[in-house]
């Protein structure tokens, strides 16, 4: 059981990198590295992590437990996905949320 919750949570972090990457190569081929950065700035609202006991508990699904991991927060980035300035950014968030979600399930 640990090994699968170490080989998921190696693979869940992954992903974290990868989809933003081929999000970045399909829609903005133009300016990908930059692109990408943005995208990756979705990993900035793990930061409500450190307001756990335990900061990172491998087994803890992040939706609806964090602050920055909950539906009105989530509805915020949803909402910078409009204004072309902060699309990226707010593409960046949701695709976090998704693969955390996908992660909780998965923890089931």
């Amino acid at each position: 059981m640990i090994a699968d919750l170490d080989t998921r949570a190696v693979v869940h972090l992954l992903l974290h990198a990868a989809v933003p990457l081929a999000i970045a190569l399909i829609g903005y081929r133009q300016r990908w590295g930059r692109a990408w950065l943005w995208l990756l700035a979705g990993w900035l609202i793990d930061i409500d992590h450190l307001l756990a006991d335990p900061v990172y508990a491998p087994g803890r699904c992040s939706i609806g437990f964090h602050p920055l991991h909950t539906a009105p927060a989530i509805s915020v980035y949803a909402l910078l996905c409009l204004h072309p300035r902060t699309r990226l950014f707010g593409i960046g968030l949701l695709v976090h949320i998704v693969l955390d979600a996908i992660d909780c399930l998965l923890m089931r």
